[in-house]
Parts: structure tokens; C-alpha cells; sequence
């Protein structure tokens, strides 16, 4: 009797096995939420020259592939802390981008009506635990709030995003510590873009990697991912939440990337030298992963419709923050205390 043929099984191929651990849901998810942190902070860019966004603002452009990539390993309940630039970190947990780009605005319709502007974004329903606009201060809180996550067994978990200059303040090193020594569920970023408001972080840092050469004084790895790549940053992301979520402890990460704009809006980023802009925009986050999309097989339709979606909702949310009143006079005096009074408490 003939021997029946054995099936031979085709390998997947190389592109297929890479994208095997994330998947296109994923990929999809972390698509969106980069056009979203891009299109909504450009936005805002034009309210304020349209002068309707006063103060100032600090954009995140260029850097959107971190806040996707941990915003989409996140669960629900997980809780986010970030600074002043944290359009993004915000954004990414669900917040309604009416109540972002009202906030701006002074709005009524502003997550905070209006009181805490772009430096204070706070979301609590949705696990954004406020942005901090004083260096450092928010890394401490962020272990409180691991501790007692640990300390009620919720599996939640705290990330924490902060600047490479908030490596030479005493609180990162503080949180660091007692994050290690208390065994914390408690995953610190450090979203290098090179500047330290307007000074290289390099020419006051005694370390190449001001996060990731400081990790082994606390007895953590070194960790360092490509900020400009969401899936880069989402496998990092995942395994640093795996591991706190199992009691493994903090994990400290340094992401490298790259803010397109200057500091704020004030700062036209003449300190930087020539020609670093333009090579930095070649690793653009944005159309580097719509190439991968389109290279791991997902159709260009479906690529393009999440691309007029967001933009469509971004164009609603103007107009909606745009048609709210101001908040009552009579409202500057709620929410001042924890009671929600304003009465002095002996």
C-alpha cells in the first residue's frame, strides 16, 4: 500500500512570527491612540495662535509612540502619573478629548471646567492621577499609590512618566528607593528627548543614560527601548507590568525619543544644533508605524478610515469646546477643599 504523502506544515513567515506576540488588535489599538496624542495636540497648537488657548503648553509631538505603547498594555484601573507635558499620558486612558481641548480653552465643558489647564490634566475615573508641573514631585505619589495597591492585593499597578532632568532631582532617587526596598508594583519611565527644558541633558549628566546607567545603584536592570517605536515600547511595557503585577517589584525604564517642537510654546528650539531636527524627523513615529501596518498585511482601507476617524473626532471635540460657556463665576469656589466647600476648617 502506498505510503500516504505527510502534510507539510508552511513556515510563517518572518513578518507574520514578529507580529505574533502583539497582534493586530493591538497594533490597531496603539495606531489610533498615536493619531489621537498627534492630531489633538496639533490642535491645540492652532487654538493657541487662533488665541484661544491662553497661558502656555508643552506638546508632546514627536514622542506619541511611548504614551500608546504603555497606554495600551494598561489596564482599566491602572493608575497614570505624568507632568506637564502630559497631553498624551492623558489622553491614552480615555479621557474625553472635549474635556482636553475644553480644559485649554477654560471651558465649562473642561475635565476640571477649566481650572487646571494644560499643566494639571487630572482624570481620575479614567486612572490619570494629574499632570505635575513641579520636576519630580509626582514620583513619590505615584509609589503611595502603588503601595496601596500592594498593600489592598488590587494587581493594580502605577506608571509613572517623567523627563530625563528629573534624573538629577532627589526625588526620583528618593521614589526609586523605597519603590525597591518596599517591593512596590511601580513602573517609572524616563521619556528621554535629550533637552532639559532648554539645556542638553548630556552636559550636566555624569552618566551617557541618565535613567538607565542609574538603575544598578538600586539594585534594577538597565532598561532602555526606542521611544519612536509603539511596539518597541509595548513588549517593554508589558513584561515591566507583568512583573510588578506578580509582586516582581518597580521596573525602571529609559525610552528614547524626541520632541519636534521646543520646550513650549514660547521656545523656537534655536539651541539645537543643525541638522538634528531633520534627522530625528526620519524616525517620526507616526509614519513609521503606518508602514508597519501596512507591511504586516493590514489593508490600506483599514488604516485610513482609523486616520479620518480620529481626525473627524478631533474636528467634533473643537467644536463642541468651542460652543461651551465659560464655568460660573460662583464656581471658582467649589472643589477648593476635599469637601468640595470652600469654607476655612479649623
Amino acid at each position: 500500500m502506498a505510503k500516504k504523502a505527510s502534510a507539510k506544515k508552511k513556515a510563517p513567515d518572518k513578518k507574520a512570527r514578529l507580529n505574533d506576540d502583539i497582534g493586530e488588535e493591538n497594533r490597531l489599538t496603539m495606531w489610533r491612540l498615536q493619531l489621537e496624542v498627534r492630531h489633538v495636540e496639533q490642535r491645540l497648537h492652532d487654538l493657541f495662535f487662533q488665541n484661544l488657548i491662553k497661558g502656555t503648553s508643552h506638546l508632546a509631538i514627536g514622542q506619541e509612540a511611548i504614551s500608546a505603547g504603555f497606554g495600551a498594555a494598561m489596564r482599566p484601573d491602572d493608575y497614570t502619573f505624568c507632568t506637564y507635558r502630559g497631553h498624551a499620558h492623558t489622553l491614552v486612558r480615555g479621557t474625553s478629548m472635549t474635556g482636553m481641548i475644553g480644559e485649554l480653552m477654560g471651558k465649562e465643558c473642561g475635565m476640571l471646567k477649566g481650572k487646571g489647564g494644560s499643566m494639571h490634566l487630572t482624570d481620575v475615573e479614567k486612572g490619570a492621577m494629574g499632570s505635575y508641573a513641579i520636576i519630580g514631585a509626582h514620583l513619590p505619589i505615584a509609589a503611595g499609590a502603588a503601595w496601596q495597591a500592594q498593600y489592598n492585593n488590587t494587581g493594580q499597578i502605577a506608571a509613572c512618566f517623567f523627563g530625563d532632568g528629573t534624573t538629577n532631582i532627589g526625588a526620583f532617587h528618593e521614589a526609586l528607593n523605597f519603590a525597591v526596598i518596599w517591593n512596590l508594583p511601580v513602573v517609572y519611565v524616563c521619556e528621554n528627548n535629550l533637552y532639559m527644558e532648554y539645556t542638553p541633558i548630556s552636559e550636566v549628566t555624569a552618566v551617557e543614560h541618565p535613567a538607565a546607567d542609574r538603575a544598578c545603584a538600586y539594585g534594577l536592570p538597565s532598561i532602555i527601548v526606542d521611544g519612536n517605536d509603539a511596539d518597541a515600547v509595548f513588549r517593554v511595557a508589558t513584561t515591566a507590568f507583568e512583573k510588578a503585577r506578580s509582586g516582581g517589584g518597580p521596573s525602571l525604564i529609559e525610552a528614547k525619543t524626541y520632541r519636534h517642537s521646543g520646550h513650549s510654546r514660547a521656545d523656537p528650539a534655536t539651541y539645537r544644533p543643525d541638522g538634528e531636527l531633520e534627522e530625528w524627523m526620519k524616525k517620526d513615529p507616526i509614519p513609521m508605524y503606518r508602514q508597519r501596518l501596512l507591511d504586516f498585511g493590514v489593508k490600506e482601507d483599514v488604516v485610513s478610515d482609523i486616520e479620518e476617524a480620529v481626525l473627524k473626532a478631533v474636528d467634533e471635540a473643537t467644536e463642541e469646546a468651542k460652543a461651551s460657556p465659560p464655568p460660573p463665576l460662583e464656581s471658582a469656589y467649589e472643589d477648593v477643599w476635599a469637601d468640595g466647600g470652600a469654607s476655612w476648617r479649623n
